[in-house]
């Protein structure tokens, strides 16, 4: 993906004074609530509907969405609001009659992106489209697989790509119901930085009350839009009733948000260069101070092989974890920031110890 410039020009044709905001409910139900959400989104400012048409569930028996019969609802939708339509398609059938029913924007979901037999199939049903497609993060935090999905979609001859970050599962439970790890859509802005990025505050959040928060932290990251699911009694939706919101409470949400201006100016742009300058020294001393830590934990190495002891000593760790924890939070650190940090220290130890142990 040599020239992603072409990358925005879909996004920049739009024209917008605003970031891109996709809404709509998590499940087109019947006409009526899809028209009815619709002309409530009409003079928001929602540019695409979003409606789930297939839904992919967990487990069987659960509402798996009325199929092919929505598309005519949401061609009405274009019709008499003039807003652009988005499904998520799955598959090479999906793919096919979406295209059919003129769709403007199709999504793969994140169960879809996990599998890179499922999305070169799409890839391929989708060849050398000039129709909006984007792809969520898959399941699992895995940022080659996101990356190596929209590879496969751009070597399709699909130019007017973007990705949605709807969070990652996660084995812990959190107050998230997909973990934001904000460092993989960050890292991926950084090697692409044309790439549109789109949040997915509901799917991040599993609920309504963090969505306003976590669209804020998204645009503060530049981030190009938000898709948020959108009901008119969420309450009573027939799936994700929990994460969507009203129209109503969506244009609170919206009034609410700042945007950013991306580049500070005038004698704040000088504090900035000044403090980054500081930052700069700090993580200087940083790196110094990790390779004298490094350095004593391969002597360590060297005392652990002449006495044939093992490696890792879980007493000892947990000492360190707690240790470290407590001096953190007096320092007001987080003890997630402190327990992240020093997990990755451990293991760096670990391998140069390892390294030494079984030298020869």
């Amino acid at each position: 993906m040599e020239n992603t410039k072409e990358f925005r020009t879909w996004l920049d044709d739009m024209k917008l004074d605003h970031p891109l905001v996709i809404a709509g409910p998590c499940s087109a139900e019947t006409e009526e609530q899809v028209l009815k959400i619709a002309h409530e989104l009409k003079d928001t400012d929602v540019t695409v509907f979003r409606a789930g048409v297939w839904k992919p569930r967990t487990r069987p028996g659960g509402f798996e969405g009325v199929g092919a019969l929505a598309l005519p609802w949401l061609q009405k939708v274009r019709k008499e609001t003039g807003l652009k339509i988005a499904v998520e398609v799955a598959n090479v059938a999906h793919v096919k009659l979406a295209l059919e029913a003129d769709v403007d924007v199709l999504w793969l979901g994140a169960r879809t992106a996990v599998n890179p037999f499922a999305v070169q199939e799409v890839a391929d049903a989708l060849a050398g489209t000039d129709k909006i497609v984007l792809i969520k993060n898959p399941i699992n935090p895995d940022l080659a697989l996101w990356l190596g999905g929209v590879e496969r979609l751009y070597k399709s001859n699909i130019k007017n790509l973007g990705v949605i970050h709807r969070g990652f599962s996660s084995y812990k439970k959190t107050k998230f119901r997909n973990v934001p790890q904000w460092q993989l859509p960050i890292e991926l802005k950084r090697r692409y930085p044309d790439l549109p990025i789109i949040n997915d505050p509901s799917h991040i959040c599993g609920n309504r009350e963090g969505i306003q928060d976590i669209s804020q932290i998204a645009l503060d990251l530049n981030f190009e839009g938000l898709m948020i699911e959108t009901h008119i009694d969420p309450d009573n939706a027939w799936s994700d009733a929990k994460q969507q919101i009203t129209p109503a409470r969506l244009v609170e949400i919206m009034r609410d948000l700042r945007v950013r201006k991306p580049k500070a100016e005038g004698e704040a742009l000088d504090q900035l260069k000044g403090l980054r300058a500081e930052i700069d020294v700090i993580d200087n001393h940083l790196i110094q101070t990790l390779a004298e830590r490094m350095n004593v934990a391969e002597q360590i190495g060297a005392v652990k092989k002449s006495q044939n002891v093992s490696v890792l000593q879980d007493a000892r760790w947990g000492e360190i974890l707690e240790n470290m924890a407590k001096i953190g939070a007096e320092a007001g650190l987080s003890e997630e920031f402190i327990k992240t940090v020093y997990k990755a220290i451990h293991q760096e130890s670990i391998n140069k110890q390892e390294k030494i142990v079984t030298s020869k």
